[in-house]
C-alpha cells in the first residue's frame, strides 16, 4: 500500500512540529499491548516480510499520523531498505512471539520518532537566516546543509543497502522546511545528486562536494 510506503512521506508527514507525540513508560506498555494482536507469527513474517507488517504500520499510522510509517525502516536491507533504526532488524528476523515482539516495534517506533525530531533540530541550525528570501541567502548556507545532512545519514544509516534513497528524502525534508515547494525540492535533490551516491559506499569528500555545490546552484535558480 503506497500510503504506507516510507520513502514517499513529505515533511508535512514527518514534521513533529505538526504531529506531536508523547510516549512515556506506561504508554509504551499500553501500545504494545494493542500491537500484540496485530502481529503475524514468525512463520507468517518469513514468507511475506513485506505485507505481514502492514496491519501494524497502519495501526500506528492512523493513530500517530503518517510518520509513523517508518517505523521499520531499518539499517540496511531490511522490511524497507536503508533507514536509520536499529532497533528492529526485518520482519523475518524481528518477529518472534506476539509478547516480545510488540515492546520492539514500540521502541522502533520511538527511535524512529527521535530520529524526526533530531533532523529538525538540525534543520533549524542549518537553515539560512529568518525572513531571507531562498534567492537571496548566500549559496554557503546551502551548501553547508547539504554537506552536513549527507555525512550524518551517510553515519546513521552506514551507508548500507539504499541508504542514499532516505538521503535525498532528508534533502526533499530540508528544502521544504525552509519554504522551498516540495516540487522544486524534489527536482533540486535529483539534479544535485544524480546518481552519484551508491550501496554500501560512504561518499567521499570530492563527491560530497560536489553534490553540495549542485545542491546551491540549484537552489540559486528558483524563480
Amino acid at each position: 500500500m503506497s500510503e504506507l510506503w516510507a520513502h514517499a512521506l513529505t515533511w508535512a508527514d514527518v514534521d513533529p512540529a505538526r504531529h506531536p507525540f508523547e510516549m512515556d513508560d506506561d504508554t509504551a506498555e499500553e501500545l504494545a499491548s494493542l500491537v500484540v494482536p496485530l502481529l503475524p507469527s514468525a512463520e507468517v513474517a518469513g514468507e511475506d516480510r513485506r505485507r505481514s507488517l502492514d496491519p501494524v504500520t497502519k495501526f500506528l499510522a492512523d493513530r500517530y499520523g503518517r510518520w509513523a510509517c517508518g517505523w521499520n525502516w531499518s539499517v540496511g536491507e531490511g522490511d524497507v531498505d536503508g533507514g536509520v533504526v536499529e532497533v528492529w532488524c526485518c520482519s523475518s528476523d524481528s518477529v518472534t512471539t506476539p509478547d516480545a515482539t510488540a515492546p520492539l516495534v514500540v521502541e522502533a517506533l520511538r527511535e524512529r520518532r527521535g530520529w524526526l525530531e533530531d533532523l529538525t533540530e538540525r534543520f533549524a541550525d542549518l537553515a539560512p537566516p529568518g525572513n531571507t528570501p531562498v534567492t537571496s541567502t548566500d549559496r554557503w548556507y546551502w551548501e553547508r546543509a547539504c554537506t552536513r545532512l549527507v555525512t550524518v545519514v551517510a553515519d546513521r544509516t552506514h551507508a548500507e543497502s539504499g541508504w542514499y534513497g532516505h538521503c535525498m528524502q532528508v534533502l526533499r525534508w530540508f528544502l521544504a522546511y525552509s519554504g522551498i515547494d516540495e516540487g522544486q525540492a524534489q527536482e533540486i535533490v535529483e539534479n544535485a545528486v544524480g546518481g552519484r551516491f551508491g550501496s554500501w559506499i560512504a561518499p567521499d569528500v570530492p563527491v560530497v562536494d560536489a553534490v553540495s555545490s549542485r545542491f546551491a546552484s540549484s537552489v540559486g535558480e528558483i524563480r
